[in-house]
C-alpha cells in the first residue's frame, strides 16, 4: 500500500494525504505502515516475559483462593508471600484470579471516609472506645471494645450485661491496667467524644464491630455468655496476631504495634525480587535448551 500511494503521488502529484483519504485509510494507520515499511513482518501477540508467573504458581494462587474464599486478592497476595508459598504482587494475583473467574471488577465507589481525621503517628496515641449490641442466644449484651488507632490492635474488650457510664469507665480502666506502662510515663489521657448518630466518626471500631458480628458471632452462634466469651476471645487473638489488615499495609495489628512493619515490608520486597530472578533464570535455561 505504501508503494502504491508513493507511485501515484509521483505520477499525478496528488498529495499522499488525499490519496490515502480516497482509499478509505486513516492517516494514523498509513503512517504506522510507513514506519514499518521495509521491516520484517512480526506478530503482535504477547511475548512471554521473564517475570511472568509460572503455571504452578498460578495454580497455587487459585487453590489458595479456594481455601480463603472471603479474603480479597491483596490480602491473599501478602498471606502467600509471608508464608513463602508464592511470591507475587497483588496485581499479578488479581490477574490470575480474574482470568480464572474467581473475582470481577469492583463496583465500589470511592468515599471521603477518613479525609477529615488526623491519623495517629505512633502506638497508643489514640485509643478508640465503642459499644455495640450483640445478640447471644436471644439475649442482648453490650460488647465494648478499646482499639489502638495507630495499629488497629484490640487493646481490650468485654461483653457486659449493662453499660452505664460507670461500666464504661471500668472497661477503660482495665484496658489501662493491661497496656498502661507507657501511659504512666506519658501521664494522662484526653477524652474526645465522637459526634452522636454519626458512626463514621468512630469508623475504625465501627468496622471492627461489623467484622466481629459478621465473621465471629453470627457464624459461631454462641449459646451462652460463656460460649460467646470463648468465641470472641479466639477471634480477637486471630485478629490481633494473624489477620492481615488492609489499612496498615496488610500486616497483623500486633506487628504494627511492635514496630515490625519495615522489617516485614523489606522481607516481602526481597522475596518478590528473588522470585522474579528465579523465573528469569529458569526461562533463560529453557531457551538455551531449546537452541541446543
Amino acid at each position: 500500500m505504501v508503494d502504491y500511494v508513493r507511485r501515484w503521488n509521483e505520477r499525478t502529484e496528488i498529495p499522499s494525504r488525499q490519496l490515502v483519504t480516497w482509499l478509505g485509510i486513516t492517516s494514523s494507520k498509513f503512517h504506522d505502515w510507513k514506519k514499518r515499511y521495509g521491516k520484517v513482518n512480526e506478530h503482535n501477540g504477547w511475548v512471554p516475559r521473564d517475570w511472568w508467573l509460572e503455571d504452578w504458581e498460578k495454580q497455587a494462587i487459585i487453590r489458595f483462593s479456594y481455601e480463603y474464599p472471603l479474603e480479597g486478592y491483596r490480602r491473599l497476595a501478602f498471606m502467600m508471600l509471608d508464608r513463602d508459598m508464592v511470591a507475587a504482587s497483588p496485581s499479578s494475583v488479581y490477574r490470575v484470579l480474574k482470568t480464572a473467574g474467581r473475582i470481577g471488577r469492583s463496583t465500589n465507589k470511592p468515599t471521603k471516609k477518613g479525609t477529615g481525621f488526623h491519623q495517629p503517628e505512633k502506638a497508643h496515641e489514640h485509643w478508640h472506645l465503642d459499644i455495640s449490641y450483640v445478640n447471644i442466644h436471644g439475649t442482648f449484651y453490650y460488647l465494648t471494645t478499646v482499639l489502638d488507632g495507630y495499629s488497629r490492635y484490640i487493646v481490650h474488650w468485654e461483653i457486659r450485661r449493662s453499660m452505664t457510664e460507670q461500666d464504661e469507665l471500668v472497661v477503660l480502666q482495665r484496658a489501662k491496667e493491661k497496656y498502661l506502662k507507657e501511659f504512666i510515663r506519658i501521664c494522662g489521657m484526653t477524652h474526645v467524644r465522637t459526634s452522636p448518630y454519626y458512626p463514621q466518626s468512630n469508623g475504625k471500631l465501627e468496622r471492627f464491630h461489623g467484622s466481629i458480628k459478621g465473621e465471629c458471632l453470627r457464624p459461631g452462634t454462641p449459646i451462652s455468655l460463656v460460649d460467646a466469651l470463648r468465641i470472641v476471645g479466639r477471634y480477637v487473638e486471630h485478629y490481633n496476631q494473624v489477620r492481615l489488615h488492609s489499612a496498615i499495609g496488610y500486616i497483623a495489628p500486633a506487628d504494627k504495634l511492635a514496630g515490625r512493619e519495615l522489617e516485614i515490608f523489606a522481607a516481602r520486597d526481597r522475596k518478590l525480587t528473588e522470585a522474579r530472578q528465579r523465573r528469569k533464570e529458569q526461562r533463560d535455561a529453557a531457551r538455551l535448551r531449546a537452541v541446543a
